[in-house]
């Protein structure tokens, strides 16, 4: 989603989810429970909370001006802040601001069609380089920026919205990392209390925060947001976990989206959020690791790492074994191989910058390896906002959703499929065992479903995605009545919409000028391979 996550951390969308068991009520006249009434009550607060912010943001707007230097952002984007409350179901209680900032259609005024939002991913990942498009003269936007005002924001605890931490940034980053696969149940003992150390971490630096951070309180920001736009309805691109962000929106706000486009899908079913939408993303990584191998071994007289896929493997294993003995430059181990090496399987257009580092190493030369992999303990601004993502990403899917609390169901599922699915597999175990400690109340995750009102969504998906696998846009398009799907066959990279491809970057442009669709899916051929 790279993908708005942060570089150490492995997980595409936040990866993994719950096996969540529905309240069975036996017998038609059976009265609720105590915490079901609880529950619609608080939804009930939270809907007219989110309706008083929604006003009042309409009202007070957004005071657009140059924005700040240190953001980094090149005029004529112009930046400014939202309001929202910490807590819907109190919505005169504290509240936290959000950053925005926006660059204008370029057509004319008759051409103009409002203002189109966006989030990246993650969850963690900061939308703030959106406008950024526009004043690249990325050709593939060029179309829809005449129609839309480009519309980024920092959710709710990233980066400058009231961001939150779990650790100290350099600690965070510091290499070199143990080895993800453990060797010994020492090792997993270990892991366990490092996990949670960091749960720990989020209560003591960002507890006010961690019972709000959630999908569905971000999708209400989402809607004060469009309010303080000055925007009747929502146009909305989400990529990766904003495909999830999307789906949430539009099942809490059905008559508030005008348009959506959701690429890389993440399948919204409960019983994948998200503890087993991680399991499905490892043995996706798995595939995708070996269709980049496959390239790399036809490839071979630029590479030279072998002429097969075995070949390939037998490089990387070589590779992992010497950095798990002596670290790279005394930084760089399996951990940090990984931090650098998952972006191959993200992202085709990472193959060849992959596999000619990894070509130098073989060849003798591993200080090219070392600098891409290799955390930069000088670049501070850059590992903060690492630790925050990370934190952000943590706390949103730990907070989402239960998670299983016995070590012994993480251990089994994770030893079962680390056997054929060796890539990510522990890594991603890692990454998410926080939640199995969690601190604070975990919710049980919206039913993604059609409202009343809600137009056709466009959903974008590649056939081989590692991050958010093929089912995902599947699940969504079944439950989202009046949606399309385009499917890139053949293809894997992580984010379809940006690419250059005819058959998809038409399609899309036309659904957001006009609205409308192919009168069924759509199966578009893959965009270009990678070239040496």
């Amino acid at each position: 989603m790279r993908d708005s996550r942060p570089k150490r951390r492995v997980a595409a969308f936040g990866s993994a989810g719950v096996l969540v068991t529905a309240t069975l009520i036996a017998g038609a006249v059976a009265a609720p429970t105590a915490s079901a009434t609880a529950a619609h009550e608080g939804k009930d607060r939270e809907a007219k909370g989110v309706a008083v912010a929604a006003a009042r943001a309409a009202k007070t707007g957004v005071d657009w001006r140059d924005c700040p230097a240190d953001w980094n952002l090149p005029k004529p984007i112009q930046c400014g802040w939202v309001s929202v409350p910490l807590d819907y179901a109190k919505p005169n209680g504290k509240q936290i601001k959000l950053a925005v900032d926006r660059i204008g259609s370029t057509g004319t005024k008759s051409e103009r069609q409002g203002a189109l939002l966006y989030n990246p991913g993650g969850p963690g990942g900061s939308g703030l380089r959106f406008p950024t498009r526009v004043t690249a003269k990325n050709p593939v936007w060029a179309t829809t920026a005449k129609a839309y005002d480009f519309v980024g924001f920092d959710p709710r605890g990233v980066g400058k919205s009231a961001p939150i931490s779990c650790a100290d940034p350099q600690e965070f980053v510091k290499a070199p990392k143990a080895d993800p696969v453990p060797g010994s149940e020492a090792d997993k003992r270990e892991q366990r209390r490092l996990a949670r150390e960091y749960a720990e971490g989020c209560y003591e630096r960002s507890g006010a925060m961690l019972p709000h951070m959630t999908t569905p309180n971000t999708a209400r920001d989402l809607d004060v947001i469009r309010a303080a736009l000055g925007e009747k309805k929502l146009n909305y691109l989400g990529v990766s976990y904003g495909t999830y962000l999307g789906a949430v929106y539009a099942t809490l706000f059905p008559g508030h989206v005008r348009r959506m486009v959701v690429d890389s899908v993440v399948n919204p079913s409960r019983q994948k959020i998200w503890y087993q939408a991680n399991l499905d993303q490892d043995v996706a990584f798995e595939s995708r690791w070996a269709d980049w191998q496959d390239w790399v071994a036809k490839n071979d007289a630029t590479y030279h790492l072998g002429t097969t896929r075995a070949a390939v493997q037998a490089q990387w294993l070589k590779l992992r074994a010497a950095a798990a003995t002596k670290p790279l430059g005394g930084v760089v181990g399996p951990a940090e191989l990984l931090g650098f090496f998952q972006s191959a399987p993200y992202y085709d257009s990472a193959w060849a910058s992959t596999a000619q580092i990894f070509s130098q190493y073989v060849a003798g030369d591993a200080q090219a390896l070392i600098d891409a992999a290799a955390p930069d303990l000088t670049d501070t601004a850059g590992n903060a906002a690492s630790e925050n993502g990370n934190a952000v990403y943590t706390a949103v899917e730990c907070t989402d959703a239960k998670w299983p609390t016995n070590w012994r169901t993480w251990d089994r599922d994770t030893t079962r499929l680390h056997r054929d699915h060796p890539f990510l597999t522990w890594s991603n175990t890692w990454m998410n065992l926080p939640c199995a400690t969690w601190p604070v109340a975990q919710r049980t995750p919206v039913e993604v479903k059609t409202g009343k009102g809600l137009p056709a969504v466009l959903i974008v998906q590649s056939e081989r995605d590692a991050a958010t696998p093929y089912g995902g846009a599947v699940e969504l398009h079944k439950r989202l009545k009046g949606s399309r799907l385009i499917t890139e066959r053949d293809a894997g990279s992580h984010g379809v919409t940006g690419l250059v491809n005819p058959c998809v970057n038409d399609r899309v442009d036309t659904y957001l000028l006009t609205g409308k669709v192919d009168r069924s899916d759509v199966t578009c051929a893959p965009h270009a391979t990678p070239k040496p």
